[in-house]
């Protein structure tokens, strides 16, 4: 049998608790991964970890806020206390937001960039911090088909999305001469709570979304996992700075 992708990989999972985060921690243990996840909430996180350690994987959990920098350097150094290293990471943590762009108010607008786009820069810096000094080291960041263009709706949220892709694309400039790949997944519409919420506050919105993807359907957890599982490997050890569509074809 041929040796799982992640074998002997520590894997930081950052928003896990639930849908595409808790789907991915899912595939990386699979996939061989030793993994701590992270969220803010702990009773779905604990459920998680009991899950996955039943299966026979190696997980822990600790609480974290992507928003609070020493909450973010708590969560990094836990991790490596826990493994003894690090040598990937998904940043995942994220909050969804529908309307038009005038009727988002200024305290939900601040919320979405601390959040996705302030959340993902404290992790990536904390991350590269117990990465450099082995030279070595993969990081995940999720962003969306928001995150690539635009659409009536969801501006703050894809504002945030296109500024995580920005984020990355420099992360992986700054970062590949230490031996660190920076890469980004950007999910279609994939069945998880966002979405849901997504089908309440913009009624016909997700469904016009999958009637226009070319596969008909919504992406999984699973499926974005995957692809994060691969990008996260040595299989992928050429790529970074690449923002990978996980989509269906939407963007075809």
């Amino acid at each position: 049998m041929s040796t799982p992708p992640l074998e002997g990989k520590v894997v930081l999972v950052v928003g896990a608790s639930t849908g595409i985060g808790a789907d991915a921690a899912r595939v990386f243990a699979e996939d061989g991964a030793s993994l701590m996840l992270v969220a803010r909430t702990e009773e779905p996180l604990a459920a998680l970890t009991e899950e996955l350690t039943a299966a026979g994987h190696d997980v822990a959990y600790t609480i974290g806020d992507v928003t609070d920098a020493a909450s973010v350097t708590a969560f990094v150094d836990a991790t490596v206390a826990r493994f003894g290293r690090l040598d990937g990471a998904y940043n995942n943590a994220a909050m969804g937001q529908g309307g038009r762009l005038d009727a988002v108010s200024e305290v939900d607008f601040d919320r979405i960039m601390a959040v996705n786009v302030k959340g993902t820069w404290l992790c990536l810096r904390e991350e590269v911090r117990v990465m450099e000094p082995r030279g070595s080291g993969s990081i995940v960041n999720v962003s969306s088909i928001g995150g690539l263009r635009g659409s009536s709706g969801m501006g703050a949220y894809q504002a945030s999305k296109h500024a995580v892709i920005g984020l990355t694309r420099t992360a992986a400039h700054d970062f590949g001469p230490l031996g660190i790949r920076v890469n980004v997944i950007a999910p279609g519409p994939t069945e998880t709570p966002m979405l849901d919420e997504l089908r309440r506050t913009i009624p016909g919105g997700v469904a016009a979304r999958i009637a226009a993807t070319p596969l008909r359907k919504a992406g999984t957890g699973a499926e974005a996992g995957a692809t994060a599982a691969f990008l996260l490997s040595d299989r992928a050890s050429h790529l970074s700075g690449v923002v990978l569509p996980v989509d269906g074809g939407f963007l075809a």
